[in-house]
């Protein structure tokens, strides 16, 4: 009952139903994890994700939290209250989900001395691997709970920059083949770089335009007669290819 009125609380704070703007992202939160901890706490996380952008939905997955931000998804195992009987089902759980998300982490509260001695035993007994996954101890629910969105944030901002990355390598690598491209058409004797985009366009790759004939040439671009003869001379006579000025290019290029 009290999850039921927490959730019409949260509902009437966000009009949409958890649909506000997800500036940083979407964090689902285990159903079965959420009826475990007390209100209060489920009322800081949602009202922390508001003023973090982010939009939190309730839902049955296995991990306790799984975080979509960046493109990324990244889940969450949290452990709030750390006892002997939690310890095998715990690791146990680890061990399962460790193989179905290629990100996931556990973050485990440890307020007392005791309870991070039992933790760092049960780790080597349990025949954890550093890092795999990676556990993460803090001291109380709520430096916990920052650390979860922290860590979602940091990985999210990485997969941006490495598509960032992988674009800005993309589209240098699409003017380095333009460059080419432009560089052996206007190698053609008469033939400018009007030229050279127009055949591009119409027509295609260097390969495509050698294979092309006169007259497709003349259908489909806006090149003169004498220039689309000269085009389809280059690429089968011999004496136009061969030329002193195709021969210095290539060296160029190589």
């Amino acid at each position: 009952m009290a999850m039921a009125n927490l959730e019409a609380s949260y509902r009437d704070q966000n009009p949409s139903n958890g649909t506000t703007s997800a500036g940083s992202g979407v964090c689902m939160m285990s159903t079965t994890w959420r009826d475990e901890q007390h209100p209060s706490f489920i009322n800081f996380i949602s009202s922390f994700l508001s003023t973090n952008s982010f939009r939190l939905n309730f839902v049955p997955i296995s991990p306790d939290f799984i975080f979509n931000c960046g493109g990324l998804s990244v889940a969450f195992i949290f452990v709030t209250n750390l006892d002997f009987k939690c310890i095998s089902p715990m690791f146990s759980r680890v061990q399962k989900l460790k193989g179905q998300f290629a990100h996931l982490y556990v973050v485990v509260i440890l307020p007392t001395k005791e309870q991070n001695e039992l933790f760092v035993h049960s780790y080597f007994k349990y025949g954890m691997e550093l890092g795999k996954p990676t556990f993460v101890p803090v001291e109380d629910l709520e430096m916990g709970f920052e650390k979860i969105v922290k860590i979602a944030l940091s990985r999210g901002v990485c997969k941006r920059q490495d598509a960032i990355t992988k674009l800005k390598a993309e589209r240098k690598q699409s003017v380095q083949a333009m460059d080419f491209f432009l560089r052996v058409l206007t190698s053609i004797p008469g033939i400018d770089n009007h030229d050279a985009n127009a055949l591009n366009q119409a027509v295609g790759s260097i390969e495509a335009i050698a294979k092309a004939s006169k007259e497709y040439i003349l259908q489909n671009t806006d090149l003169s007669a004498d220039k689309a003869e000269t085009i389809s001379r280059f690429f089968r006579d011999p004496r136009f290819y061969m030329s002193p000025k195709i021969n210095r290019l290539e060296k160029q290029l190589i």
